[in-house]
């Protein structure tokens, strides 16, 4: 496209957008609104194009290098939309281009952004403006990406800038007024109840997570601004309090976020997020109905009634799967042979082998490559000791014995020789259950606090040696605990005494994995950045730019999560052991979360599981040298930093350009003083004085929101899928010798175990939940890859960093490959023949047990 001389010079351009899907977001959950929506909205459709025609999207250019009299950006003349290059839109996700013209003059300078008002009654999304032909500099690109509504719902215009890149004092000075006026903007007051349309980001404590309305039984302490239950910040809504406790908030059917951080057009991302939300809805009531009136036994007879739900399907009544839902997703998880059999897909644990879970091998190897890896610790001093506090709990010092341990120790004599060559290990789920573990147990459920101790043989394999299994005192918290230590069997009773003393610990660790690992340690402790994030950089800043890749959909999902996954009565509280104080509990292991920890070198050093050594790959000397996570981490790990240094370069020559900074200090100070408020004391936070800083800080959000994520999330069908590999729920304690509950321990194992871990419609739940977590949505974005690859920058050194970071990721996956082929690596495939791909970059739609979403995505 060219300019027009002669009459006034134009510039010709293309704007991008999307209408407002018909099968909105907002209908996808009420399933009656989505064959009305389609048919009555193609007719809204075609209207609303035709409005385009007129003046119905207003749009107006600023000056980057042009000011009024009070210094802004001078405005180009108002100009409207004419008309469509391509067809009309049909159903669906589909973008539509418009020709559009600006008047121009030499006077005006180079357009650094724009304005744009909408005056239809339906939103659009905004993709993005392409300019032409700017003269001496070719073409100018705005990356929009964003809901615009009508003008009336808005204080202050709409405003894109292009894809420029500047720290915040080197910002064209006509750009400063709107720069400083959009981050105004996203702040907003902070008063008032959030509206659909609204875009403002603000903190919140999580104090709807209850519904004290409905009963004593449904409240639920506030996590956040407390010494008790401290917590990060989330989103504000500012909805209304309960009647019953004017501190918490009253919930409904949906909860505000930012309108950017949800998509609303019939994209596979909502289909997964919304897939959430309709098994609360609509398939746990239906499947609880199944069980309530005896269509179905209610508990697994064997294990081969377990295998049936891969095999053959749970017969349901007459219409049950009709009933739940038409969301594409859905029909595809809830699979029917056409009479009304419910079968899910056979998860990766026992598509090799049906029994290789079961093998102390592959019990080790799952604590190093399996769903929860990141917890193992070396075992340092002996007996290990607790640190609660004595003077309310007692003595909590572990009762295993030395004899005991040194039963097992191939090639060393002694435990103390077997610690200083740093065999021993240490898997402990004690400290965190132990003061809610009578509550927990005055429930139906019964569980024990745990310790594993494991030798790393000469194989590179761990074996377990030794479980304690622990119970509160009888007589109360201050006569510490009762324990008991079993040791590994083979045969007879005392094998399936082992199996479920291994039961328990994978019981406590799949409640450590879910509430800690994934949920605090990813989704919560992100979500201030991304407020944070949009707050205070603005999205000319190049920290911004680097950053924000990395939080997409995290607020959508963190909300759908507080409303369906870890409210009161939520699946996670109907389905894991920890119920109704999962939350406070995951609080309480908020107080030691140090965000430098977070780094995987760091955190492999503080768990003793590495040690500094410059001469090692990454400086590291891993103990276990089989140890995939962390193997395949610290490559994905220090290709991060190296992108993320080679970046930052670019724009901070010298630290003083970090602390003159505005933006970039105003962004730190409140992630530490307001989104991670409780722990705003802590020494460790970094300074962010120097590169160094703010290297490590991008490097830990980034690797905390895609590979950890990642490690922690997309095995969670593939290992727990099979409820017998990872149980969530224990319902009795460990039989006693003289009680028919021991005997059956001799006349049916099977039944015995069954009856001890999760029951079928907990599984059921299970299962419908964790295949939709652990999916890849088909418009996923991994590491290495971001939505307008070629145009999120002009800066042709960042898009070289980022494309030489993409190559360093192709070749990472391809190592791991051959690692996986390494028959050495024990660990890496294991007994149940699963190769470790959890790290690999990158993926293709679907349950694949792979690849690094760039956010926190589900």
């Amino acid at each position: 496209m060219s300019f027009i001389f002669g009459g006034g010079d134009k510039i010709k351009g293309t704007l991008v957008l999307m209408q407002k899907n018909v099968l909105d977001i907002n209908s996808l959950t009420d399933p009656a609104k989505i064959l009305d929506g389609a048919l009555g909205g193609f007719g809204s459709i075609l209207d609303t194009l035709t409005s385009f025609l007129g003046n119905s999207v207003l749009l107006q250019l600023i000056s980057s290098t042009k000011p009024l009299t009070s210094g802004e950006g001078k405005l180009g003349k108002e100009t409207y939309l004419k008309q469509a290059i391509t067809n009309l839109p049909t159903l669906g996700d589909k973008q539509t281009a418009f020709s559009i013209e600006f008047e121009y003059d030499s006077s005006f300078g180079i357009p650094g952004a724009f304005k744009i008002k909408n005056y239809m009654s339906n939103e659009f999304y905004l993709v993005s403006l392409t300019l032409d032909d700017i003269p001496n500099l070719g073409t100018i690109h705005f990356v929009c990406n964003s809901w615009i509504y009508n003008a009336k719902n808005y204080q202050t215009d709409r405003i894109f800038f292009a894809n420029n890149t500047f720290v915040t004092s080197e910002t064209p000075p006509p750009l400063v007024y709107y720069r400083q006026l959009e981050l105004k903007t996203l702040r907003g007051n902070g008063t008032g109840e959030r509206q659909e349309w609204d875009r403002i980001y603000d903190y919140d404590v999580y104090n709807d997570l209850g519904e004290p309305d409905k009963g004593e039984s449904y409240a639920r302490p506030i996590l956040g601004r407390s010494s008790d239950h401290p917590y990060p910040r989330r989103g504000r809504t500012g909805r209304k309090p309960t009647a019953t406790d004017p501190n918490s908030e009253s919930r409904g059917n949906s909860v505000y976020i930012p309108r950017d951080e949800a998509f609303g057009h019939l994209k596979s991302s909502d289909f997964l997020v919304y897939g959430l939300k309709s098994v609360s809805q609509d398939v746990i009531p239906l499947l609880q109905s199944v069980f309530d009136i005896n269509f179905t036994p209610t508990e697994f007879d064997s294990f081969d009634d377990v295998f049936d739900l891969y095999e053959g399907g749970i017969k349901l009544p007459t219409d049950i799967i009709s009933k739940i839902s038409p969301l594409p997703v859905i029909s595809e998880i809830f699979r029917t042979d056409g009479e009304e059999v419910l079968k899910f897909p056979p998860p990766k644990v026992i598509q090799v082998s049906k029994s290789a879970w079961m093998t102390d091998e592959e019990f080790g190897r799952e604590i190093l490559a399996g769903v929860n890896p990141g917890l193992i610790r070396s075992l340092q001093e002996f007996p290990p000791k607790s640190k609660l506090d004595s003077a309310i709990y007692g003595d909590h010092t572990s009762t295993i014995t030395k004899e005991q341990i040194e039963l097992n120790l191939e090639g060393f004599s002694t435990l103390d020789e077997a610690i200083q060559n740093k065999k021993l290990f240490l898997l402990e789920h004690h400290d965190t259950i132990i003061p809610y573990l009578r509550l927990i147990n005055s429930t139906s459920t019964k569980a024990y606090a745990s310790r594993t101790i494991l030798f790393l043989k000469s194989d590179g394999t761990l074996k377990p040696l030794a479980i304690e299994l622990s119970l509160p005192h009888p007589q109360g918290d201050q006569f510490g605990v009762v324990s008991n230590v079993y040791l590994p069997a083979i045969e007879g009773v005392e094998a399936t005494i082992w199996l479920l003393a291994k039961a328990y610990v994978i019981v406590n660790d799949s409640c450590f994995h879910q509430l800690v690992s994934h949920w605090l340690h990813t989704h919560a402790v992100v979500e201030p950045f991304v407020i944070a994030t949009n707050r205070q950089l603005s999205v000319l800043h190049p920290i911004y730019k680097l950053l924000h890749p990395h939080y997409r959909d995290t607020m959508n999902i963190n909300a759908l999560a507080r409303q369906s996954l870890v409210n009161a009565d939520g699946i996670i509280e109907k389905t894991f052991l920890w119920g109704g104080y999962a939350m406070e509990i995951s609080s309480k292991v908020y107080k030691d979360w140090v965000f430098t920890d977070q780094a995987l070198p760091a955190d492999l050093i503080k768990r003793g599981i590495a040690v500094e050594d410059s001469t090692s790959p990454h400086g590291l000397r891993l103990v276990i040298e089989d140890y995939p996570y962390a193997v395949d981490g610290l490559d994905i790990w220090d290709a991060i930093k190296t992108w993320v240094q080679d970046y930052v370069s670019i724009y901070y020559i010298t630290d003083d350009k970090i602390q003159q900074d505005s933006e970039l200090q105003s962004w730190w100070k409140e992630v530490v003083e307001v989104g991670h408020g409780d722990k705003k004391g802590e020494p460790w936070w970094p300074k962010l004085q120097t590169r160094q800083d703010l290297i490590h800080v991008s490097s830990i959000i980034i690797w905390s929101a895609s590979a950890l994520h990642a490690a922690v999330n997309f095995g969670q069908y593939p290992y727990g899928g099979f409820i017998l590999n990872r149980p969530t729920l224990s319902r009795r304690l460990m039989p006693e010798k003289g009680t028919t509950e021991y005997d059956e321990l001799a006349t049916n194992p099977q039944k015995a175990y069954l009856k001890t871990i999760t029951p079928k419609l907990q599984t059921l739940i299970d299962l419908s939940v964790i295949e939709i977590l652990s999916r890849h949505a088909s418009d996923e974005y991994y590491l290495g890859q971001r939505d307008s690859a070629e145009y999120w920058t002009s800066d042709t050194n960042a898009l070289a960093a980022f494309k030489k970071f993409g190559k360093t990721l192709a070749e990472i996956e391809g190592q791991l490959i051959l690692r996986n082929n390494n028959e050495s690596l024990r660990n890496r495939v294991g007994p149940v023949s699963m190769p470790y791909t959890l790290l690999y970059p990158s993926s293709e739609e679907g349950l694949t047990f792979r690849g690094i979403p760039n956010s926190i995505s589900i």
